[in-house]
Parts: structure tokens; C-alpha cells; sequence
């Protein structure tokens, strides 16, 4: 007997080797016409191994008599290597062996020459040699091998994973690339679609928690799975995924805890854990306490890393109350699966019990704070009040007080030891500091290592003992043009004491004191006083400050009074408003300057006063002498310009000389020197200006005498010299017109009205205002 793959490959060659359709179906039979020349294809078997060359077909000609003179010629692809022709006979061979899955098919050419004239005796035919597929390619899985997961407790049939083979071989061709899948590891857990490759579950209930991981084999064999077929084969990690369904379980049932009574607040004192199966969120557990008892004392939370319960301390613990709790704490998953309701409640409760352990504990205070008052100058040694703790121990040991030196109260306060109360060490002010704090530690007689500490607040309770006085330290501005009854400024006053003793205030002027003539004060009985003026105006040449005490009075019980003098400044003041702003200290403030600047300024000035009167020293060193000498003869114009004041001017040039032509004479030689004269000045009979009486001269001769001895004189040098002498005559018989000169009486008129008349007239009403003012002194 033949096996499969030797009759299958007999039966090919058979088909290739002959002619007649019943036999080989593959091979078509072309009905030519007479001397046809058409050629379709042939077929080649892949993977030959023989030791001959494999025959694939022969070429014929009608003019082929079978004598040897038609020559056949093949060329295109793999002519001459691959494929060979027998130029004689047309048979085509194949020398090597052909891969299908290299190249399908090649492309080639024949052609019939006459062997003698090489004359074609066929056109050049096109005809393909086509490489029959063999079985010779296993099924790959190219993505093997595989990881995949699916939910624990899946359902029979739940799919995991899709796996695809591939097969090089031709699919067109028979069953070489038709593959069927099977599981060869993995069962009875999985199974596998044989067409699809589909992997699904076969086991109901898998269990992750009892096995976690699978290895699957699958295997792909081609041929449709028959004998003879050849197969690949991948593997398929698979993993349950966890799924909720285990409740959370206490390891035991009952706990005990121990826990000090001096436990601190808010702090963890215990820890407890169930424990669950499962993995992630679906092992979150929610811890409670969920009987009362315990819920008022104690918290527990979860830890999100380790998953316990951790239990913390609500409230301070006290032995000598109650020595031991019972807890009843709850664990329940956070994150349910309805699909495994049935599985009950996902919930387990545990019991634990705490024990207080007893702690020799620090004495407690009866308050958590104190606040205490003490009147201000009370005597050193005045109770303030005390503070009371209790050992809360059953001991009741004995309590020991003292304050914490570290405080600055300790000063003024000292406690008994035994008693804790609080004196005072010395006497207190309230104004100095009106509140003191300090701290009172205590401590047990038998154990002074404990400390319990709280702080006492000490209030200063006021009296009055302090005088009040004017609230303002400045100067009070006085306005020249001030009238009786106007409000120079309203003054208040200041009291150290608290409120009630403070507020109220009664101004006066001293009693003791002469009736001031300038000002007085008006008390407006709402703690404020107003300074009026007595007088009309004052003037800042004549007197520039005036002192104004005052004398206020508290409203306390009792009443102090201080009296408080307030300095006033006359200035000259220019209105804006309301605003009265004295001249000089409005232009220092307009002008903004310092100390510093002022006196850089002035020293400037200084220097360039300096430098013009160096400048005028030089040039008057340097002026030429009215002789300069003999030879020097030119014509000179000395020129005397001096102006004076009038007739009554007696200053500016002495004419003595004119009105007293005898003592001229003494000075006949010397007229190039200003004669050196006594000025003779003597007491006015009346308002007009003082002068000497001529003598009964004729001045007008006098002059032409002059003239003639200045022209006679020889003794002078000779250029000329031009002097002049100018005379108005006596003063004038009826006096000055000057209103400053003449004697009159004082008026009465009010001048006043020049204060409104604007800055244009302020002035003239200074002047009159300050003539009106000498005349009232």
C-alpha cells in the first residue's frame, strides 16, 4: 500500500505527464488550429528532492516533423538556471528545487526556429510556470505566547482570549493552510473553539483564593486536523482576578487592651485587624464601634496601608471613675458585589475590652483659668484671690502652690503655699500697667516632680489718683487783629484715670491770681473751655508771648484739679477761612525747609557779601590820584554829584561855608580838601525842622567873590576846575506838610473796618492799629 502523501504525489505527476483531461484535470487541452502556437501554463511541484531534474512540459510546433530541424528556445525568468529546454524535443525540466512561499510563478517565453535558416516558425508565446503549493509550512502563532485574566466565579463559558495560527502554505490549494485548533494543557478548567481559537472557561466556581494562575496549551494543525497535518503549538498565561467575594473575618473573637489614665487625648491607644481574602477594594475594610459605651470614649479608623483598625482615646481617662470599657467594633467591606448577596452579610464583630491602668497623676485645678482685681495703691500684702486643686488620685495627697518665676508678675504677686491665695507684693498702678498675668503651678506634696499649671489674669482696678491737665503741650496762636469776646481756641483736657473717672472736666482760671486784662476762659460745661480775648488787639513788637494758666477739675470721686499753663503767641495772621496760619511760620512751612538748608543758605550769602566787598577794596586800591603829576596837563571835568534832601537836609552838604563868608577864609588855600566843619544843631522851637539862622549876608556876592579868588588863586594847579554851589533859599514859612511831622490829637475813629477791606489795606490797618495801641499804653 502507497501512503497519502506519495499517491498524492503520483497523482500529480501522472496529471502533468499526460494529455487527456479524464486523467489530469489540471491540464488544459487547447484545441489549436492547424500550426497552432498557444500556450497557457504549466505546473511545477515546490520542494522537489529527486536526483533528477523534474519535468514540467514540452513545447510543440506544427512544423516540427519530428526530423530535428526545429530548434526551440526558451527565455524569461529562471530560463537557463532554472528551467532548461531540449531544443531537439521541447521538453522543459526543472533543475533546482522551488519554494512556493518565495515565489509563486515565473514568467517565460518560447520560440520554434528553423534550425537550418533560423527562420521563426512560430511567434514568440508568453506562458507561466506556476509552483504547486506542498504541505510543507506548520501553523505559527506569531504573538505567542499569551497573558490574559479573567473574573474568579466566572461562568462556564466566559470568554478569555482569542489566539489566531497562521500558515504560509496556499489556502487556495487543498487543506495545506486549513487549520483546527485544541487545548493540549489546561483542562478541564478552559476549552478551546476549534475554527476560532476562542479560549473560554469550562469549570463553573474557579476560586482565586484557592488557585490564582493556569498555564494553557493550544495547538494548531493544519490539514484540517487529519493525519498527516503538521502543527504548531503557544502557551496562554492566564490569571483569575479577584472579585469580592469574602467577608472580612476576625482571627478571634475577644481582645484585651490595656491603657494608662494619663492617656492622651486624640492619641491611638490600641489597634485591631480582620482579615480578608481578597485583594485591592474589595479587601477595604470599615471599622466601628457601634455600642455606646465605648463610642463616647474611644474613635477607630482604618489604615489604609495595613487595613487595621485604629483605636484612639476620646476623652481623658480616669481610674478613680470607671477602670475598665467594653468595646464592640464592626468590620465591614466597603466595596460590595451584589452578585454574591447570597453569600450573607459581608460584616464579622469582635469584642474588646480595655483596662484603665492607674497613674499617679498631677493635681487638677478647679477652673481652667482664673481672672481676679486688686484696686490700684492698694497695700502691700492685699489679698487678690486664690486658687483651689485637688489631688485626683484616691491618695488626696496634700496640694503645694507656687508661681512660675519665670514670669514677670512674680514681682508684684506671691501666693501661700498651702491656702493658694494670691497677694499683692507691692502697690500697683493702674496706669503704669493695668493688667497682669501670671501662672500658678501645683504640685503634690509627696511627688513635686508632677506640675499642673493655669494662668491667672489680675485686673487693676482704677482710682482717681491722677490730676487731669490741658490736653495740648503747643502754643496757642494769637491773632493781632483779634477783638474782645473772640474765641482765641478751644482747649480739652486729659486724665490718666479710666472712664468713669475721666470724663467729665471743669476749667477755670486761678482765683489766687489778679484778673488777666488779656484773656479770659469760658468753661462750655462738655469737657471743653474756650480762651477769649479781653482787648482789642495786640501787637508782637510791643509783646510777642503771654502765659495763660488754667486750672481743671476731674469728676471723680474725689475731685483733683491741676493747673496747667498754656503759652500764647502773638502773630500777624492772614485769613484763609477758618484757618488763621501765623505769617512767619506759614513761610517756613510753605518754604518746607530744614535747619540744615537755612544755614547753608545763609553761608552762601555770607560768602558773596565777602567776595563783593573784596571786589570793591580792589578797585578802590586801585583808583588813580586826582594829581597825577606836573607833566600831565590835560583838561579834567571833576564832577561832585551829591544830592541832598531838600532845605532841611543839613546831613547830606554843609553850606556853612556859604552862610559864613569870614571862616571861608581859613580855607582859601586848601579847596582841592573838603573842609572839616562842626555841624551846629540845636533843640526845634517847634514842628519844623531844625535849622541855624542865616546871618544877614548877601549870598549872591559872596559867590562872585569866590569866583573871583578862584580864578586869581596861583597856588591850585593849572587845569581847570569846575565847582558848583547851588542855594534854595530858607525853608519855607509855613512848615512840613508831612502828617508825621505835625502834632495833632488822637482820633476816635474805629479803624477796624480796614481789616475786611482785604490783604491790599492790612497795612495800613497794622499802622493805624499799631499808633492806636502806643496811645492805649
Amino acid at each position: 500500500l502507497l501512503s497519502f502523501p506519495f499517491q498524492c504525489l503520483l497523482k500529480i505527476t501522472l496529471c502533468f505527464t499526460s494529455e487527456r483531461p479524464d486523467v489530469c484535470p489540471y491540464h488544459k487541452v487547447h484545441h489549436r488550429p492547424k500550426r497552432g502556437w498557444i500556450w497557457n501554463q504549466f505546473f511545477v511541484l515546490e520542494e522537489h528532492m529527486g536526483p533528477d531534474a523534474q519535468y514540467v512540459g514540452k513545447l510543440h510546433s506544427n512544423s516540427d516533423k519530428g526530423d530535428g530541424s526545429v530548434r526551440y528556445i526558451l527565455s524569461g525568468e529562471g530560463a537557463g538556471t532554472i528551467f532548461i529546454i531540449d531544443e531537439v524535443t521541447g521538453d522543459i525540466h526543472a533543475t533546482k528545487s522551488l519554494d512556493r512561499e518565495r515565489k509563486t510563478h515565473y514568467v517565460l517565453h518560447a520560440q520554434a526556429l528553423d534550425r537550418n535558416t533560423e527562420e521563426a516558425l512560430e511567434p514568440k508565446s508568453e506562458f507561466i510556470i506556476k509552483v504547486q503549493d506542498i504541505n510543507d509550512n506548520a501553523p505559527k502563532f506569531p504573538d505567542g505566547p499569551f497573558v490574559a485574566t479573567v473574573p474568579e466565579m466566572s461562568e462556564v463559558g466566559t470568554s478569555v482570549l482569542q489566539v489566531t495560527a497562521t500558515d504560509a502554505d496556499d489556502p487556495t490549494y487543498g487543506n495545506s493552510a486549513r487549520i483546527v485548533y485544541s487545548i493540549l494543557q489546561g483542562q478541564p478548567y478552559f476549552s478551546v473553539d476549534p475554527k476560532t481559537g476562542i479560549i473560554r472557561t469550562a469549570l463553573a466556581n474557579m476560586d482565586r483564593e484557592a488557585r490564582e494562575h493556569y498555564t494553557v496549551v493550544i495547538q494548531a494543525k493544519d490539514m484540517a486536523g487529519q493525519v498527516g497535518g503538521l502543527s504548531g503549538s503557544t502557551t496562554i498565561n492566564i490569571t483569575l482576578t479577584d472579585v469580592n467575594d469574602n467577608p472580612p473575618k476576625f482571627p478571634q473573637k475577644n481582645y484585651q487592651l490595656y491603657v494608662p489614665e494619663s492617656a492622651q487625648e486624640g492619641k491611638p491607644v490600641g489597634k485591631i485587624k480582620a482579615n480578608d481574602e481578597d485583594l485591592g477594594i474589595n479587601a477595604d475594610i470599615k471599622y466601628s464601634i457601634i455600642n455606646s459605651e465605648g463610642a463616647n470614649m474611644f474613635s477607630i479608623s482604618t489604615d489604609r496601608d495595613t487595613r487595621e483598625g485604629i483605636i484612639s482615646l476620646k476623652k481623658a481617662l480616669n481610674y478613680e471613675r470607671k477602670k475598665t470599657y467594653t468595646l464592640h467594633i464592626e468590620g465591614v467591606n466597603t466595596h460590595m458585589d451584589p452578585r454574591f448577596s447570597y453569600l450573607g452579610a459581608f460584616k464579622d464583630t469582635a469584642t474588646l475590652k480595655i483596662t484603665v491602668g492607674d497613674v499617679d497623676e498631677a493635681p487638677v485645678f478647679s477652673m481652667d483659668y482664673y481672672i481676679m482685681d486688686v484696686y490700684e495703691n492698694a497695700p502691700s500684702g492685699t489679698e487678690v484671690g486664690a486658687v483651689t486643686a485637688r489631688d485626683p488620685d484616691s491618695r488626696n495627697s496634700p496640694v503645694r502652690y507656687i508661681l512660675d518665676s519665670k514670669e514677670e508678675g512674680e514681682r508684684y504677686f506671691r501666693i501661700d503655699e498651702s491656702s493658694g491665695v494670691v497677694r499683692t507684693t507691692q502697690p500697683l498702678d493702674r496706669e503704669d500697667m493695668p493688667w497682669h498675668n501670671i501662672t500658678v503651678m501645683a504640685s503634690e506634696v509627696d511627688n513635686p516632680s508632677l506640675l499642673s499649671h493655669v494662668p491667672v489674669t489680675v485686673q487693676i482696678l482704677d482710682v482717681n489718683d491722677n490730676p487731669p491737665e490741658i490736653a495740648t503741650d503747643e502754643e496757642v496762636i494769637v491773632c493781632e487783629s483779634s477783638r474782645p469776646g473772640q474765641v482765641i481756641q478751644t482747649v480739652t483736657a486729659v486724665d490718666k484715670d479710666d472712664f468713669a473717672n475721666g470724663q467729665r472736666f471743669s476749667f477755670a482760671l486761678p482765683s489766687q491770681l489778679p484778673v488777666n486784662p488779656n484773656f479770659t476762659l469760658k468753661d462750655n460745661e462738655d469737657s471743653t473751655a474756650s480762651i477769649i480775648a479781653r482787648r482789642r488787639r495786640f501787637n508782637h513788637l510791643t509783646q510777642e508771648l503771654y502765659e495763660l494758666p488754667i486750672v481743671v477739675w476731674d469728676g471723680g470721686e474725689p475731685s483733683l484739679s491741676g493747673t496747667s499753663t498754656l503759652t500764647l503767641r502773638v502773630c500777624p495772621c492772614q485769613r484763609h477761612g477758618r484757618i488763621r496760619l501765623c505769617q512767619g511760620e506759614a513761610f517756613l512751612s510753605s518754604a518746607g525747609l530744614s535747619t540744615g538748608a537755612l544755614i547753608a543758605i545763609l553761608l552762601c550769602i555770607v560768602i558773596l557779601l565777602a567776595i563783593v566787598v573784596l571786589f570793591i577794596t580792589l578797585r578802590r586800591s586801585k583808583k588813580e590820584p586826582l594829581i597825577i603829576s606836573e607833566e600831565d596837563i590835560r583838561e579834567n571835568v571833576v564832577t561832585y554829584d551829591d544830592e541832598g534832601g531838600g532845605e532841611e537836609d543839613t546831613e547830606a552838604f554843609d553850606i556853612i561855608a556859604l552862610r559864613n563868608p569870614a571862616a571861608a577864609e581859613e580855607l582859601k588855600f586848601r579847596r582841592d580838601v573838603r573842609p572839616e566843619t562842626r555841624q551846629h544843631r540845636g533843640p526845634a522851637p517847634s514842628r519844623r525842622s531844625p535849622s541855624v539862622e542865616l546871618d544877614e549876608v548877601d549870598v549872591h556876592e559872596f559867590i562872585k567873590q569866590r569866583l573871583v579868588e578862584a580864578d586869581m588863586d596861583t597856588s591850585v594847579p593849572p587845569y581847570d576846575s569846575l565847582q558848583t554851589y547851588a542855594y534854595e533859599g530858607q525853608g519855607s514859612p509855613t512848615g512840613s506838610i508831612s502828617p508825621l511831622d505835625s502834632p495833632g490829637t488822637q482820633s476816635e475813629q474805629d479803624y477796624n473796618y480796614l481789616d475786611d477791606w482785604g490783604p491790599e489795606f492790612q497795612k495800613l490797618a497794622e499802622l493805624y492799629g499799631a499808633a492806636e495801641s502806643e496811645v492805649t499804653t
